[in-house]
């Protein structure tokens, strides 16, 4: 069929269903077949598919089709999301309609924060619009000129060249300023242009949208290559030379500018958002907080930790000198090559526990399929403990290519105290029996993925498992201890960084002296912090607080069991916990509905130690 006929059976098809619509009680009946009412997470599941849909097709990392075709798609739910009848809702329909609205506005206004990063790095990449206007054409489908396009990717491999020679003066005239204590020596006349100065920060971000930029180039020349009869002889030599121009710039600003160079020594290099960035993103997880406000649960909540750990010290004849007692349990790690014996033990023994205090129901499946990991030294430079991953718990222990002090603070920080606890926060009842739960019930709500619901859960069954008495003796309740600090002091030192008043070193600083981590431990930890999502290591002790105030709304009053409570949180799956409130309490909800909900410091008993 041709290009003309198809269009005019398209045409003659649109006239026939316009006829049809002209018969009598043809419209009534097409809005007596139309649904009465939402089903809410029938829309969820479609606005996933388009969300997908746009995402995938629109791959260009960082660009202005992709931010204003995402926009486009977000207010566009957002139009059809308030056609919806509210109170026509049952309650689950209402928490996933105020799902839904929270997501489309966060992701609009991660967008609009994200134009402005990239804005902020424009002048490191004046190259990209090549990159995306050849891109573009190729989805499109139009025709590539062969010999247009080479020009093009010339001039793109000239305008990176004089990047990376202008930040080279750059980082030049910074070495010259701080060695002679002295302004940086004026351009001369003939020069060149003028030098780029770049921060660290900028510098790691900016490599990383090059790297990008490498990629999509790689995509658009492979689809073209081998299948067009010219392309190769106009377009091979000037892509290498652009392939390797941008490799080098990518490498030359992390490496020199940024100062990563996958070594031990490397910088630690995040990127803070600010204080209005971070009381925004505090208000889409649902906390009628402040940042400050969070800042000082942590402090309470390290308090709470030390005056525990100087009872536990005392209990193991140190005194009140905590930080000798956590000394002695770091040096009870088990021998190489029994770590994965151990875990695997103890694994059971949690899943034993559980069952015992009729803590979570277990299905046997879930029990049956899981397995050990082994982190690779790599990896640990980033997660210096236990992790879950596709229902494999990633041991952390050392290995015979790390230098010996690193083997020795990887085994210090993995020791069996600390192990025992990690190993019930990753598997059963933690991650991997949450994961299990998810993926088998409301399972449209796993787009709403949040911290608070993920790394809450496992941090509430940290705290169910101290009450219930998981701890045998006081090194382990030292173990369970050190890992609440931990989680405290995240609040405190993450909230601090993205606000701009604590460096990465002195983050490192605070872990390693409130905390008791090791050097190496403390390094990864803040290394990880300083780039992972701005509110992620609050989420595990905030989240677990709040499910745990819930539990006592609930569990104490007698409402539901423990079993019955904690199965009710798995099967709600992942959101806001002040709207998973709302759901188990059936509270009244409100289209425009704003957090609200108090867990801490105003409920005590959120915080305060309690015998199950």
């Amino acid at each position: 069929m041709t290009k003309d006929s198809f269009g005019a059976s398209c045409f003659k098809a649109t006239l026939a269903a316009l006829a049809l619509l002209t018969l009598p009680g043809a419209v009534d009946a097409a809005q007596r077949t139309a649904p009465k009412t939402v089903d809410m997470a029938d829309l969820v599941r479609e606005f996933e598919a388009d969300d997908q849909s746009v995402s995938t097709f629109y791959d260009l990392p960082r660009s202005a089709v992709r931010f204003d075709r995402l926009e486009k798609l977000y207010k566009t739910w957002q139009a059809r999301l308030a056609a919806v009848d509210f109170d026509a809702l049952g309650q689950a329909g209402r928490v996933d309609c105020l799902l839904l609205r929270n997501a489309l506005q966060q992701s609009l206004a991660e967008i609009a924060r994200e134009r402005g990063r990239v804005a902020e790095m424009d002048h490191l990449l004046i190259f990209r619009g090549i990159v995306h206007e050849l891109e573009q054409s190729r989805w499109r489908g139009e025709p590539a000129n062969a010999q247009t396009a080479a020009a093009k990717v010339a001039e793109l491999t000239k305008q990176a060249k004089q990047l990376k020679e202008r930040v080279e003066k750059g980082v030049k005239a910074k070495a010259a300023e701080t060695s002679a204590k002295a302004e940086p020596p004026k351009e001369k006349k003939g020069a060149g242009a003028p030098a780029i100065t770049v921060s660290a920060t900028l510098a790691r971000r900016a490599a990383g949208a090059v790297a990008e930029l490498r990629g999509s180039l790689k995509k658009w020349f492979g689809f073209y290559d081998g299948y067009q009869p010219d392309f190769q002889w106009w377009v091979k030599k000037p892509y290498e030379e652009a392939d390797k121009q941008l490799e080098d710039y990518a490498k030359f600003i992390r490496e020199e500018v940024a100062g990563l160079k996958g070594k031990d020594e490397d910088p630690l290099v995040g990127d803070p958002i600010g204080a209005g960035a971070v009381a925004e993103a505090i208000r889409f997880e649902f906390l009628p907080y402040t940042a400050e406000e969070l800042i000082a649960i942590g402090e309470r909540q390290m308090a709470w930790g030390e005056r525990e750990m100087k009872a536990a010290a005392r209990a193991m004849g140190c005194g009140d000198d905590w930080k000798a007692a956590l000394a002695k349990v770091k040096a009870d790690f088990v021998p190489p090559g029994q770590q994965d014996d151990f875990i695997t033990k103890t694994a059971r023994e949690a899943v034993a526990f559980v069952k015992k205090h009729k803590f979570a129901t277990v299905p046997p499946l879930c029990e049956e399929t899981w397995r050990l990991t082994m982190m690779s030294p790599e990896t640990m430079k980033t997660i210096p403990y236990a992790a879950y991953g596709g229902q494999n718990m990633m041991v952390a222990y050392a290995k015979d290519e790390m230098k010996q002090e690193d083997k020795l603070m990887v085994m210090r920080g993995n020791n069996r105290a600390f192990s025992r606890l990690t190993t019930a926060h990753e598997l059963v009842p933690g991650h991997h029996l949450q994961n299990f739960q998810a993926a088998r019930h409301n399972t449209h709500r796993r787009i709403f993925s949040t911290p608070f619901y993920v790394e809450g859960w496992a941090l509430y069954c940290e705290l169910r498992f101290w009450d219930f008495g998981w701890a045998r003796s006081p090194q382990e309740r030292i173990g369970m201890l050190f890992w609440r600090m931990n989680r405290a002091a995240r609040i405190i030192v993450s909230l601090k960084f993205h606000l701009g008043q604590m460096k990465p070193a002195e983050m490192v600083d605070f872990l390693v002296n409130r905390v008791g981590h090791e050097k190496l431990g403390a390094t990864s930890e803040v290394r990880r912090f300083v780039i992972a999502p701005p509110l992620y290591q609050a989420g595990y002790m905030l989240g677990g607080l709040q499910l745990k105030a819930l539990h006592d709304e609930m569990v104490r009053p007698g409402k539901l069991t423990e079993q019955q409570f904690n199965d009710a949180v798995l099967a709600g799956n992942t959101m806001p916990i002040e709207l998973l409130r709302a759901a188990l309490l059936k509270l009244p909800l409100a289209r425009d509905a704003q957090p609200s909900w108090k867990f801490a410091g105003e409920n005590p008993a959120a915080e305060r130690k309690e015998k199950p």
